[in-house]
């Protein structure tokens, strides 16, 4: 079983992931990101699904 602070650590590192992620492609220019299929508007539910599934 994981410490408290194990725990912790781990959502932090997957918020942080969460956001990176999140980022990059809310500030993808529109065409690229419409080129690869996505809708920067979607960015938070494409990034919460590559972290958290």
């Amino acid at each position: 079983m994981k410490s408290l602070y194990a725990q912790y650590r781990a959502e932090a590192a997957k918020f942080a992931a969460y956001r990176r992620t999140r980022d990059e492609i809310a500030t993808l220019p529109r065409s690229v990101a419409l080129d690869l299929g996505i809708f920067p508007e979607d960015a938070d539910r494409i990034a919460r699904e590559a972290v958290w599934g």
